[in-house]
């Protein structure tokens, strides 16, 4: 393990930012375990469905505070895109279709397999309510790539747009549709405008230093304290199943005032993680996890969902895997699930991994970016 790190330190660029990869892996591990701990499926009558420990145990929305790092993906993704763009060797299609190629070339293995497995189960007998439960977990995650894939392409107008532009959307919006009682729909908006404030801010290559990190931690954490204490926004950064308003979805000015606390935080943690990093064993860390980012953000769920399907074979519904997840004997059960689905995601990682590190022909000269 010592040479392998060893040489994955020495194959690495000097000029690359190990604190961005850093970021990005922290981000990924967050999203993954947010989804392992506040999603449950459900064995109800023969049918499972997703339920959320949120909806339950509210006390528990500060977790959802620490597993909601969306905001740090899409500055890293800004930060990482704006800086190849200003730096590329070759058109900007092609600039654009290595950046995307990385992005959806998964994405065709994750539509396959399932669309496989979706007929499979419909011949079999399995119940519309626990596929399409199923299916909205696993086609859910798309949408960030959805997102990102606009983003990305708008990156050179992006890198020139001052973040305070889309904040400010965000805030007529809302005022709008909480304020003056308006259209519930026009929420959709502040899916591009939301996502492109730390994106904005990733591009914006002066978002640096640390008065700008502790300006957006310390301001954007109290205006978010100030949203849900008086304005009646949810404490959960996440969506919770039958609550009035959810901040993710579509993103609220809380979500967004949240995700500007997060971004000033990951500022400051640069230069502690550059310095970090400099040792191999931790950047082999870093850069294996994000060698495999895309398959294991696309899998995770798959991961789950096959453990709780094999949890299934006991014959009874299993703590923490299928049982209702109403109290702290489901969150100790939970914990405990945590390595088999590692396990099983793993195995997925070994299985689709080689979707990931294919480039499409064209693209090959352009890997550098």
């Amino acid at each position: 393990m010592r040479d392998l790190a060893r040489r994955i330190d020495a194959a690495t660029p000097p000029g690359r930012d190990r604190a961005l990869d850093a970021l990005r892996a922290f981000a990924i591990l967050g999203v993954v375990l947010g989804h392992w701990l506040v999603t449950a499926l459900v064995a109800d009558s023969g049918t499972l469905r997703a339920v959320s420990p949120l909806h339950a145990m509210p006390a528990l929305a500060p977790v959802s505070w620490l597993l909601q790092p969306l905001a740090v993906f899409f500055m890293v993704g800004g930060r990482v895109a704006a800086g190849g763009y200003a730096s590329r060797r070759v058109p900007y299609r092609w600039w654009l279709g290595a950046r995307l190629s990385r992005l959806f070339g998964p994405v065709v293995a994750v539509i396959a397999v399932w669309s496989a497995a979706a007929g499979a189960m419909l011949a079999a007998g399995t119940s519309p309510g626990t596929l399409y439960a199923l299916l909205k977990l696993v086609l859910s995650p798309l949408w960030f790539l959805l997102v990102l894939t606009v983003l990305t392409a708008a990156t050179p107008l992006v890198a020139r747009l001052h973040p305070l532009w889309p904040f400010a959307v965000v805030l007529l919006v809302d005022l709008v549709r909480f304020g003056l009682d308006g259209p519930a729909n026009l929420g959709w908006l502040n899916v591009a405008a939301g996502w492109l404030v730390p994106y904005c801010l990733g591009a914006h290559r002066r978002t640096t230093g640390r008065a700008t990190g502790w300006a957006l931690l310390l301001g954007g954490a109290a205006a978010t304290a100030a949203l849900v204490l008086w304005a009646g926004y949810p404490a959960a950064m996440v969506g919770v199943p039958g609550a009035r308003i959810s901040n993710l979805n579509p993103p609220t000015l809380a979500a967004v005032t949240f995700g500007l606390a997060q971004c000033g935080a990951a500022l400051l943690l640069l230069g502690p993680l550059r310095r970090a990093l400099r040792r191999p064993a931790a950047w082999a860390a870093v850069a294996l996890l994000n060698l495999s980012a895309m398959t294991v953000f696309l899998w995770h769920q798959t991961a789950m969902m096959a453990v709780t399907a094999l949890g299934l074979l006991a014959g009874r519904p299993l703590p923490g895997l299928h049982t209702l997840p109403d109290g702290p004997d489901w969150v100790l059960a939970r914990l405990a699930w945590l390595p088999v689905f590692a396990a099983a995601l793993l195995v997925c990682r070994s299985a689709f991994h080689i979707h990931e590190l294919r480039r499409p022909a064209g693209v090959q000269e352009v890997r550098h970016v």
